[in-house]
């Protein structure tokens, strides 16, 4: 038996590229699925994350639209290089997060480390259409007169991004990674039972080359937090992922975000282990087109 005193982990929020705790002090009980309970009918205690208020939100959108201009206006490469970096980052903790998605989704450790496997996979894949995606979605235009007419694709802005509740990293991967592969950036509201994956991702963002303030993490009540990111009038769209199963208030947020015409990924069910193909990319980017003359 050891002597040591336990050495428990304080969760924080990622804002900004850094780690403060939310505005309002409160946490929340994060237990293991509860196909995992021990006697009492409960889940075992994993940590205290913190619960995120609608101030920490407003932060949130204010870091990810300071960083918006830096991110969007680097090189697809090297926001391909960055995305890349962060997929060796998650191979070096595979383990830790092998063990977190085995305790938040009930899973044998065989088949959360299958999960994992397939997230870095992913971040390695969408690092890929980096510098790809506009050979699909641009082009160039006949019309008809001494014009070159040429479409390209740019990101919106600041993406709202709901996670998966029931995937709390496959998810949580397949729905930032095309968000900010194509330049924008993010405010992420992580799995509300599941959320320490996402916290810990938040950990790997931070030791990357990702700049401050393109991802930002949030934890707590999804339905707390959904309402204020929708009707935000400096967010520019939103992935509804993480309400798939209610649809009524997948209504109510489409609703709060027509208000400034944001953009909405409405929630459908989705196989997150399936090809993710470039849904998801294409969904969060506009179309600019230009005319220029030919000359003489």
């Amino acid at each position: 038996m050891s002597d040591r005193l336990s050495v428990l982990k304080t969760y924080k929020l990622y804002v900004g590229g850094k780690f403060p705790r939310s505005e309002s002090g409160r946490v929340y009980e994060v237990t293991t699925a509860t196909s995992a309970t021990d006697a009492a009918g409960k889940g075992k205690w994993l940590a205290n994350a913190p619960l995120a208020s609608r101030k920490d939100a407003r932060d949130a959108v204010v870091a990810a639209r300071k960083a918006f201009g830096g991110w969007s206006g680097a090189t697809a490469y090297n926001r391909g290089q960055i995305l890349y970096r962060i997929a060796e980052m998650l191979e070096g903790r595979r383990e830790q997060f092998v063990a977190e998605v085995a305790d938040a989704e009930g899973l044998s450790k065989s088949k959360a480390a299958a999960q994992v496997d397939a997230a870095i996979d992913r971040w390695v894949w969408y690092a890929g259409w980096s510098d790809k995606i506009a050979q699909i979605a641009g082009g160039a235009n006949p019309v008809a007169g001494p014009y070159f007419n040429l479409s390209t694709p740019e990101p919106t802005g600041v993406v709202a991004v709901l996670a998966p509740q029931e995937s709390s990293f496959l998810g949580l991967v397949s729905v930032i990674a095309p968000a900010i592969v194509t330049g924008n950036t993010a405010v992420v509201v992580a799995s509300e039972q599941a959320p320490l994956p996402a916290l810990s991702l938040a950990e790997v963002l931070a030791t990357s080359d990702l700049p401050g303030g393109v991802v930002n993490v949030l934890s707590g009540r999804t339905a707390e937090i959904a309402g204020p990111l929708a009707a935000h009038q400096d967010v520019n769209a939103i992935d509804l992922a993480g309400v798939s199963g209610d649809a009524t208030e997948a209504t109510a947020l489409e609703t709060a975000a027509a208000d400034n015409l944001k953009r909405v990924l409405r929630p459908q069910a989705v196989d997150w282990s399936a090809d993710p193909g470039t849904g998801r990319m294409l969904a969060f980017l506009e179309t600019k087109t230009v005319w220029h003359p030919m000359g003489v």
